[in-house]
């Protein structure tokens, strides 16, 4: 059985392909993945194209600079900017995918007004302020603190593993407001301007892949305007929990998995009848599982498109497709041998180098974004009604 869109989605999916043909090269991926000042540049150039036609955020409301797509519509974009292998300047990922949807649904007026249009004419840049040293999967013990002080709520604390903090424009963080109240339940959801708030340090931190993506970010006594809390105070962790439920959908990766896989596949024929006998047994059990990551994205899709809500099931796509990704990576560098050590750069190397840095970025997804055993606790309790104990 085969499942298809239909005929709107699929004239637009050869739309989208023709511009994506037009505006990316096949080996443009690999420039993204250090993300120099001049690539990062690039990329906020193709975004800006994006917005031009309206594509940053297509599902959202045209008020807003979306064009009112359908959820259909919207798996179609993702499917194929992740397929291309599309940079990211943190816009689709934190403005667009997370903070964008969120603000429609907890946001005062005022907000979506000042916020949401430019992030689809794609000049702001968000990133995500939530973990800290001491609060990661358990993420309501944070403790970075936000003190009323008139029309201003004054922020100190410390948050760790903030993607693209050094780039990114404006900053949604949670913080706490009532250290008496139940963990859950003192928490407040702020946005800060990151680029003219005086008290903020970020420093780098490089992942195993020799890059540049993570941040410290540290907060001595940052003022923050009252007009930029979210929700109500201390009723910040529901407006959280909401903007997570939205970040794990997953089709975009689970394409740009199966262009991997197509490109493992291209070695493969090319290689030793010797070799391509060892390993195809085993492309083809991958082959099979990135459908069945694809058609979870798929399921997710469909429930939002009912008017449902994505929860546990959303979590089953988290583990599925990032362990899947792991899996993808080791298997590569069992059929490159040798040559599956070589980078980005070497002429020598198969695939571009692609495969030794998927190999090492693929080992902190699976922590990332409410670690994998988190998901699992999730998908015991709330899918399959288990107890706590």
């Amino acid at each position: 059985m085969e499942f298809r869109f239909g005929e709107q989605e699929e004239r637009l999916r050869q739309e989208v392909r023709a511009f994506l043909q037009e505006h990316l090269r096949p080996t443009d991926e690999i420039r993204w993945l250090g993300y120099s000042p001049e690539v990062f540049e690039a990329a906020r150039a193709f975004h800006k194209k994006l917005a031009a036609r309206g594509w940053l955020a297509p599902a959202w409301p045209k008020e807003y600079g979306g064009l009112g797509a359908s959820i259909y519509e919207q798996m179609v974009f993702n499917e194929e900017l992740g397929y291309a292998n599309a940079p990211d300047t943190g816009i689709r990922t934190f403005s667009v995918g997370m903070l964008g949807p969120t603000l429609i649904l907890h946001g005062s007026d005022e907000q979506k007004r000042a916020h949401l249009p430019p992030i689809t004419a794609g000049d702001v840049i968000w990133c995500q302020g939530y973990s800290e040293p001491g609060a990661g999967s358990d993420l309501a013990a944070l403790q970075t603190r936000a003190v009323r002080d008139g029309d201003d709520y004054v922020i100190t604390g410390h948050k760790i593993w903030i993607s693209n903090a050094h780039r990114a424009d404006w900053m949604f963080l949670l913080a706490r407001t009532d250290p008496q109240a139940p963990k859950h339940q003192g928490i407040s959801f702020f946005l800060l301007d990151l680029r003219h708030s005086p008290g903020v340090t970020i420093r780098p931190i490089y992942n195993l892949a020799g890059g540049h993506y993570f941040n410290e970010v540290f907060f001595e006594d940052v003022r923050v305007p009252r007009k930029n809390l979210v929700g109500e105070e201390n009723r910040g962790w529901y407006v959280a929990m909401t903007l997570l439920d939205f970040e794990r959908s997953n089709i975009g990766a689970t394409a740009a998995q199966r262009r991997t896989l197509e490109e493992l596949a291209a070695y493969l024929r090319a290689a030793r009848p010797a070799v391509r006998a060892r390993h195809r047994l085993g492309l083809a059990e991958l082959v099979i599982a990135n459908t069945v990551a694809r058609h979870l994205g798929y399921r997710i899709g469909y429930l939002q498109a009912s008017g449902g809500h994505p929860n546990y099931e959303a979590s089953v796509v988290k583990v599925f497709g990032t362990e899947l990704d792991q899996r993808v990576y080791q298997f590569a560098l069992g059929v490159l041998g040798l040559g599956g050590q070589l980078l980005p750069g070497d002429p020598r190397a198969p695939i571009r180098g692609k495969m030794p840095v998927g190999h090492l970025a693929a080992v902190a997804p699976p922590i990332y974004g409410g670690t994998n055993e988190i998901q699992r606790n999730i998908i015991a309790t709330r899918g399959l009604g288990l107890p706590r104990e």
